[in-house]
């Protein structure tokens, strides 16, 4: 397959145009988002969800990740990252197969209906994780491209993939909140640097290759500015594959954390990596044969027990 978003081959960075849509289905009235929420992803390239989940949904899912955080010995050791310079854990992978609540989380109308329609196409997991700041030592995620990564070390063809961030903390101003770019979707910036083998690794803790330059960063962040949307546990932050994100580190007391979803059109399933020879493991990225999320409805808590 032709290399349409080539990067990490030449010797300075470039910002190509997006060639793919944003928003793929025409907005009508049984859409799962407003008319005004499908214009600002399109636009921004991130939305923000608010109280589409009850306070009792919050509590239940908070419980369920506060119980893969105090029981990692029950989890696959290889889904595990900690943090650069201790035994904090940082992030844990594939949970919506290790924690039958994430997984009818992941299946759950409010999310799957809203990234079906999005991408215009039954969607399936491409990955999934639980992001954990702990108070005063969590760390920063530095400025990427999520496709960026997914198109060079796994072979995710087009931009037709979304995340969703749902909050099992607050996120404040304060406490290392998800930063972006809005925007910046629109543009493909590409990254110098050949990737060695196995780089996930240490990426997972600090990124080193496959990290925007500095000036073509302050080139964006300039046009666009920068927005970092707060709010309250249970809220859903929506962004598209290749919008510019990252976070400061956390110095508060006050944790954070996420249930972090990432959706992918089965129309566009994973290839052959298109700048590594060896993929990176299953667990950051699925390549089997996609499987079409069966969309669940319902209240989350009368699914499956925490």
């Amino acid at each position: 397959m032709k290399d349409i978003y080539p990067s990490r081959h030449a010797a300075r960075p470039e910002m190509l145009p997006r060639q793919d849509a944003v928003v793929h289905r025409e907005w009508n009235e049984d859409a799962p988002v407003t008319r005004e929420q499908a214009a600002q992803f399109d636009r921004d390239g991130y939305i923000v969800l608010e109280d589409i989940f009850t306070d009792e949904e919050v509590k239940y899912l908070q419980r369920a990740a506060g119980g893969l955080l105090a029981d990692p010995a029950a989890l696959d050791d290889q889904t595990i990252v900690t943090e650069p310079q201790s035994r904090e854990i940082r992030s844990i992978f594939e949970i919506h197969r290790q924690s039958a609540v994430m997984a009818r989380l992941t299946a759950d109308a409010r999310l799957a209906d809203v990234a079906r329609f999005l991408l215009g196409d039954e969607v399936y997991v491409h990955q999934s994780r639980l992001n954990y700041k702990p108070g005063f030592k969590g760390r920063e995620f530095y400025w990427h491209s999520d496709f960026e990564t997914w198109h060079v070390e796994d072979g995710m063809p087009r931009m037709r993939a979304l995340s969703m961030s749902v909050l099992l903390a607050e996120n404040t101003p304060h406490n290392g909140p998800l930063m972006v770019i809005p925007g910046s979707h629109r543009t493909y910036l590409t990254c110098v640097g050949e990737t060695p083998d196995d780089h996930y690794l240490s990426s997972l803790k600090k990124q080193e290759y496959g990290v925007p330059d500095e000036d073509s960063l302050a080139e964006m962040a300039h046009s666009h500015g920068i927005v970092a949307p707060t709010g309250k546990p249970g809220t859903v932050v929506l962004f598209d594959c290749n919008l510019m994100h990252g976070s400061n580190g956390n110095i508060t007391p006050f944790p954070r954390a996420n249930a972090f979803l990432v959706y992918n059109a089965v129309s566009n399933r994973l290839e052959k990596p298109f700048g590594v020879e060896k993929p990176r493991p299953w667990f950051l990225a699925y390549r089997g044969e996609p499987q079409a999320i069966e969309v669940a409805h319902g209240p989350l808590c009368d699914a499956v027990s925490a």
